[in-house]
């Protein structure tokens, strides 16, 4: 039976002669793997719906342990990526981190729209791409459910006077138990709010801010080491970001 599902490209690879393997984010079916036939001749209608960003409807039929997709409708290949080599990396490095995140038969609800939201922000170039990453990595921990408390005291219970992050105890600690826990990584109060915005604001108005740049560093910094916290995997997208920042004798990361 045809199956009509709203998703993302996330990966395409060549298949035989003129097929293409693709893997797919799904709203209703999370990350599946499709086969389209014919999808590298020059006339098939899946050509461009079968690259990576390609978003819309895809129409499959399920098979034993794949789909195979037989028609699609692009409302967006963020063909616009192409123009910023950089741009087009994070865009390659949020793909790769949605597909290591999600599995197949379960919601892919969020992470798509927090996918798509982002791939947008990477087009707007009043946001800069590194805060552009840290909110997607922070926002994809956050759907992933391991992510710490940042609104209260992990010891108190207190709302007010939040200051030191404990990762060990996986969340702050207020100005009081301090005392008691010497450990973790003091926040500035800029800091704290961009992670208390992050975690809980609507996906559609995630990517309304700018920061300072020290404001972002700091952001950046923490989130890097949450991230080194939770995911057990380095991403090929990310290697090649390094090595073009070194290159350009920026950092991305710091």
């Amino acid at each position: 039976m045809e199956t009509v599902v709203t998703g993302m490209i996330l990966f395409a690879a060549p298949n035989g002669e003129f097929d293409k393997r693709v893997v797919i984010l799904t709203k209703e079916r999370g990350k599946i793997t499709a086969f389209a036939r014919g999808a590298r001749r020059q006339n098939s209608s899946l050509l461009a719906a079968t690259n990576p960003f390609a978003f819309g409807t895809f129409s499959v039929y399920e098979g034993k342990n794949a789909y195979t997709l037989v028609r699609a409708q692009i409302t967006n290949y963020f063909r616009e990526l192409a123009s910023s080599l950089e741009a087009a990396y994070y865009g390659f490095y949020f793909l790769e981190l949605a597909g290591y995140d999600t599995q197949e038969n379960e919601d892919g609800t969020q992470m798509l729209k927090l996918l798509y939201q982002s791939l947008r922000a990477l087009l707007n170039t009043r946001l800069d791409n590194r805060l552009v990453r840290a909110v997607f990595e922070m926002r994809t921990l956050v759907i992933q459910g391991e992510y710490p408390e940042m609104f209260e005291c992990v010891l108190c219970n207190k709302t007010e006077g939040l200051k030191r992050l404990v990762l060990e105890k996986n969340g702050m600690i207020c100005e009081d138990c301090c005392k008691e826990c010497i450990d973790g990584i003091e926040l500035k109060n800029s800091v704290l709010y961009t992670f208390q915005y992050v975690i809980s604001a609507p996906l559609e108005r995630l990517y309304t801010f700018t920061l300072t740049q020290e404001t972002l560093r700091d952001f950046q910094k923490i989130v890097k080491k949450l991230c080194r916290r939770y995911q057990d995997r380095e991403f090929k997208s990310l290697e090649v970001l390094e090595e073009m920042s070194s290159l350009q004798g920026r950092n991305l990361n710091v």
